[in-house]
């Protein structure tokens, strides 16, 4: 009679092997549950328990089975000598009893999902229950009544639901495979569906097994067959999540099945705590249902409305945690800023100094800013205006305001080009009203720099305009009040800082449009002004889009321009994220230019050039020493030439519109009729409905607004935030009305509870740290 260690050895050889071959239940003749049920697996009922159901696993639930397996048999007695043993089983993690509730942060070993169903979830990165309840679907089919196949159009998709009654395999050629069933629906209509080299679906395609289907619908006289793009399996214990319901489709991969994905998310419903991180009050005051019902709707709705209202609260709380994370980013939640007296005949002195009024947007905005200033509280402003608004004069306003309290003011730009220009228009504007001036860029020669960094430091410089080398360590304001950071997006965090350090009043310009929603989002913990109105006496540029074969007759509109003494930019196209290319193919655009246009003066302006040449360049170009310039996008913000009239942008459809928007800015600057021509070199359709947007309209929101439609929120704000998470719901081009509710509240919690330390907000602390993916930002709750 054979020894228990003897049987131990005969048992563990085909489950090694039937692990090492990759799980296909081909090692035992008849499949491994043939083999549990014959005498020689009897002593061995864990194993047996292990391996029950081994047929219908998938493969990766096969081999986790398998290794317990084998730890059960390792343990069960003494090794042989020299055999490696497989490692012991991991000590069990007690599963939710029926009715039990767990903790948010409860482990998905929890959840009783099956063999391998912990390690499957935890490939896809969801660890916890709560990781589990907010993997939403990606989208929701209709399957409460599946289409009739005889309404059913050719090429159209459909879904339907069937039983399996027949299976066939075809290889009509070496390397083809396949694999056909009949399917019968309920209403007794049959349809043939079919596979193309996906052998790994034929061990679902079992007669009698009851599928859903979707796919592309082909039509033959009264038949139709189906080439299938998704295969469920359903079974009786499924059949309530999988059909007959609005269902949900998961992200998933390879070895996991839509069916393991509901069934993992109806275990975690079950269990998850009552408890919601929203007051009633405040869901009440915002019309947003309870947590609970807004995850059983997005999983597992009743209808159509349980979904959108489930929609609406999520939606609501990704806005909701991201508002309170661009609010908590930084120091505070709220700083103790300067309070200045901001008074209105000093607003009179400066608008009756200058050489025109303001609009009355101007003049909200104004008074939006004056209302910050005024309070204890630190200003955080955005003013957003298109090209030639008037937000220069308005920052000009408020930095004579701060001077006239007693305050040092600094403007920070990106470039030094765009420093000069802003210098030039703020000695124009404060140094008539006795403000001294100063300018602080990396160009200027080391004594004058010096000079200037010390006349900051005894406070000699009222005003100082500068690039980033107004952080450098070794400059010292000595009394800051306000900042005005223009085109902040294109500074880091850090660099930002450091301007920032005394906490002056901060007012941040931008002349690239933002729609209000992204604005609301990306600039989460700034205040939002928008100067929506240009000046009276603005000609509208005029825009054409033309194909690339008529090229000839766009140049020759520019050559015509330059004989009546206007200027012209003429714009090289997007090539790769590469300086170097840009700075080649403009070079190779001039030459071409001036062979064309033999009697116009030519020049070139690329981002391989030093600040020094650029500055060199713009400002011949300013004094109309020569009449064209090629430039690449360097030249996309702030430089402003009053008698350039057009402006010819080549393979426009590399470009997204606000970024062609910007571009069109660099012309219509002065008084004369402006133009700007987008060269296209693609004739897509689709192409052409977007660079119609720009054509049409000379609106910076509305072609903002357009962009986003087209093209997606992408970054939300470069290099000044990171971390910012997925919104997985999150629709920002028509979700303006929840984001300003969303914000409404994030400002309403952290004006009473800049920390959120209270006790009833611990829920609400907890979820917003786990959905932070920044360790730096968790430090600051």
């Amino acid at each position: 009679m054979a020894t228990v260690q003897e049987l131990q050895d005969r048992l563990r050889r085909p489950l090694a092997a039937e692990l090492a071959a990759g799980c296909h239940d081909r090692i035992v003749a008849g499949g491994l549950e043939k083999l549990l049920a014959s005498p020689l697996a009897g002593p061995f009922p864990q194993v047996r328990e292990v391996l029950r159901g081994y047929a219908g696993m998938e493969a990766g639930a096969r081999a986790e089975a398998l290794r317990a397996a084998l730890g059960v048999l390792d343990g069960a007695g003494k090794k042989g000598p020299g055999r490696a043993s497989q490692p012991a089983p991991k000590p069990a993690v007690p599963q939710a009893a029926p009715g039990e509730r767990l903790a948010i942060d409860a482990p998905v070993e929890r959840l009783n999902t099956g063999p391998g169903g912990p390690r499957k979830l935890a490939s896809l990165g969801l660890h916890t229950l709560r990781d589990v309840l907010h993997a939403y679907p990606h989208r929701h089919e209709d399957r409460r009544a599946l289409p009739d196949l005889s309404q059913v159009e050719d090429g159209q998709k459909v879904t339907v639901m069937g039983t399996v009654v027949s299976k066939f395999r075809r290889t009509p050629r070496p390397g083809m495979l396949i694999l056909e069933v009949v399917l019968e629906t309920p209403s007794g209509g049959r349809v043939k569906a079919s596979w193309f080299n996906q052998p790994w679906v034929e061990k679902g395609l079992r007669e009698g097994a009851r599928l859903v289907l979707t796919g592309r619908a082909k039509k033959f006289g009264r038949q139709t067959q189906l080439a299938v793009e998704h295969l469920e399996t359903v079974d009786a214990a499924q059949d309530s999540l999988s059909t007959g319901r609005i269902v949900g489709v998961y992200d998933a991969k390879e070895g996991i099945s839509q069916e393991f994905l509901r069934r993992a998310a109806h275990r975690a419903l079950e269990t998850a705590p009552p408890d919601d991180y929203l007051p009633a009050h405040w869901r009440k005051k915002y019309g947003v249902t309870d947590l609970a019902d807004a995850l059983w709707g997005i999983h597992f709705p009743r209808d159509e409305a349980h979904l959108r209202r489930a929609n609406t609260r999520l939606k609501f709380d990704e806005y909701l945690f991201l508002e309170l994370r661009m609010l908590l980013q930084g120091e505070d939640a709220v700083l103790q800023g300067k309070r200045f007296e901001a008074r209105g005949d000093d607003i009179h002195r400066f608008e009756a100094a200058l050489p025109f009024r303001f609009t009355n947007a101007q003049r909200r905005v104004l008074l939006e800013i004056t209302d910050d200033m005024r309070s204890d509280r630190q200003m955080a402003r955005l003013v957003q205006g298109d090209v030639g608004s008037g937000k220069t004069a308005v920052a000009a306003c408020a930095l004579y305001l701060a001077v006239r309290d007693g305050y040092q003011g600094a403007l920070m730009a990106p470039t030094e080009i765009l420093a000069r220009q802003h210098y030039a228009n703020l000695a124009g504007y404060l140094g008539q009203l006795d403000v001294r001036v100063g300018l602080l860029i990396g160009a200027m020669a080391p004594k004058a720099k010096l000079e200037m960094q010390t006349r900051i430091a005894e406070g000699d410089v009222d005003v100082v305009v500068g690039t980033q080398a107004l952080i450098q360590e070794n400059v010292r304001f000595d009394n800051l009040g306000l900042a005005v950071v223009d085109e902040e997006h294109r500074f880091g965090v850090q660099q930002r800082r450091r301007l920032l350090a005394g906490r002056p009043d901060v007012l941040v310009m931008s002349a690239t449009p933002i729609p209000r929603s992204l604005a609301l989002t990306a600039y989460g913990d700034l205040e939002l002004s928008i100067i929506d109105e240009l000046p009276p006496g603005r000609t509208p540029i005029e825009t054409k889009l033309i194909q690339d074969v008529h090229r000839q007759q766009a140049y020759g509109f520019v050559m015509g321009q330059i004989r009546q003494g206007r200027q012209a930019f003429v714009v090289t196209a997007l090539i790769e994220e590469s300086e170097n290319l840009e700075a080649l193919a403009a070079t190779q655009l001039a030459e071409d230019l001036r062979a064309i246009l033999p009697e116009a003066r030519v020049d070139l302006l690329h981002g391989k050039m030093s600040a020094a040449e650029k500055d060199a360049v713009m400002e011949r170009f300013r004094a109309r020493e020569f009449d064209l310039l090629v430039s690449t996008t360097v030249i996309e913000v702030g430089v402003d030439v009053p008698n350039a009239t057009v402006m010819v942008i080549e393979n426009a459809e590399r470009f997204g519109l606000a970024q062609l928007h910007q571009l069109r800015g660099r012309v219509g600057r002065g008084s004369a009729q402006s133009y700007c021509v987008l060269i296209a070199g693609e004739t897509s359709l689709k192409t052409r409905k977007r660079l119609k947007i720009i054509e049409g309209s000379t609106d910076g929101f509305v072609i903002a607004e357009a962009d986003l439609k087209l093209r997606g929120p992408g970054e939300l704000r470069g290099t000044r935030q990171s971390g910012i998470p997925d919104l997985r719901l999150a629709d920002l081009a028509n979700d303006e009305e929840i984001i300003v509710q969303a914000r409404e509240l994030a400002k309403h919690i952290l004006a009473h509870d800049p920390r959120l330390e209270h006790p009833r907000l611990g829920y609400l602390r907890s979820e917003l740290q786990n959905r932070s993916q920044s360790v730096a930002y968790r430090e600051v709750i």
